[in-house]
């Protein structure tokens, strides 16, 4: 199977609301309007600066978003694939749609959502 990008609209869609941080479960897509829009983030360990990396994707439509930003100081979140090691973590990450699904599945187990504080 195949995924998209969500427009510009739909992801102009995505920063309205509450954050995924302060809420992170499941939203309605802006592209399908199911309930299926789910969020990953990480802070890769070899960033020059402090780096949020975050995933948004919707289960059933499968559109999805990467973006990268300043990770918020302070904000500190639980990340289930920070028990990979370098070189398999590399290895789930060169596929983007492997990626996605491996992703689907902790959410799906009840792995993700994660937590977050500040």
């Amino acid at each position: 199977m195949t995924w998209d990008s969500f427009s510009g609209d739909e992801v102009a869609a995505l920063t309205t609301g509450e954050s995924f941080f302060a809420a992170p479960g499941e939203r309605v897509c802006p592209a399908c309007g199911e309930r299926r829009l789910r969020a990953y983030v990480n802070s890769p360990a070899n960033a020059r600066r402090p780096t949020l990396v975050s995933y948004v994707w919707c289960s059933g439509c499968r559109k999805f978003v990467g973006t990268r930003a300043k990770h918020p100081a302070g904000l500190v979140f639980s990340d289930p694939l920070a028990l990979l090691d370098a070189a398999d973590r590399r290895a789930l990450e060169r596929s983007l749609v492997g990626f996605l699904a491996h992703l689907d599945r902790l959410w799906d187990e009840g792995v993700l959502p994660q937590t977050f504080a500040a």
